[in-house]
């Protein structure tokens, strides 16, 4: 099977703005929980996209074509398919793409607009509407307030990845471990959409690509080095479905890393 081919500028911006919400969305969430998940919600049952027809269904496809998502199983009930799926390193330099500055302030000003716009008319009606109606003005303001800070966290996050100055490493250290800054790299871009560590096969997978020689023993020694730096963060983590990727540093079973 050919490999896919990342998602082009000219294709993002013929994307209708409700496929590229819901792929935004269903890739955060698939990036924001570890191990496989649907990829329709199913009745009751989760899923990272709410339905196989509409905006839903294109974002799913475009996820899949270009290798944003990685189908792991299929279950076959009768006529009805279920795929499982998990994020692909692509998926996390995708959503930071789009969280860059930029476009997190835009989404800032919109909810501000919103905001100001929006409360005092929600004021005006839920008077007339007497204290039945309270509950909803406060769980819609307490809503927005929650997205409002959401988007203030990764506009911190993303202007401190734009302020990272490299230079620390050093160069003996990027000589001694030459994949250290992709490393690093990737870890703050994953940190901007989710606070889950990342697993040692998923960053070992991230940093093959750019570094086909680096083997499993020379990735574990360059993890302790960053690790003693202190410029990482090497934690137990269960379960570990790779054992050939777990650590044994200082009597710790390590399987997870984070910035």
């Amino acid at each position: 099977m050919d490999a896919p081919e990342p998602v082009t500028a000219e294709e993002l911006r013929s994307v209708d703005p409700a496929v590229l919400e819901a792929l935004l969305g269903a890739l955060r969430t698939a990036l924001s929980q570890q191990g496989e998940q649907r990829l329709f919600r199913s009745g009751k049952l989760p899923g990272l996209f709410a339905q196989r027809v509409g905006p839903a269904a294109t974002a799913a496809a475009l996820a899949l074509r270009h290798g944003l998502l990685q189908i792991t199983r299929r279950e076959t009930r009768g006529k009805i398919i279920t795929e499982w799926v998990r994020a692909t390193p692509a998926a996390v330099s995708f959503v930071h793409q789009h969280d860059s500055p930029q476009a997190i302030l835009q989404q800032w000003k919109q909810a501000v607009e919103l905001t100001q716009a929006g409360i005092p008319a929600f004021l005006v009606q839920f008077r007339q509407e007497l204290t039945a109606l309270v509950d909803r003005v406060e769980a819609r303001a307490h809503a927005l307030l929650e997205h409002l800070q959401q988007l203030s966290r990764r506009l911190d996050a993303a202007l401190r990845r734009c302020e990272l100055d490299r230079t620390v490493l050093g160069e003996p250290v990027r000589r001694l471990i030459p994949w250290a800054a992709d490393a690093l790299e990737y870890l703050d871009q994953r940190a901007i959409t989710t606070a889950v560590p990342c697993l040692l096969p998923e960053l070992f997978a991230a940093m093959v690509p750019r570094h086909p020689s680096l083997d499993i023993p020379t990735f574990h020694q360059g993890l302790i080095q960053l690790d003693e730096l202190r410029l990482i963060r090497l934690l137990p983590h269960e379960p570990v479905d790779a054992p050939e990727f777990a650590l044994l540093h200082q009597g710790h079973l390590l399987y997870a890393v984070q910035r």
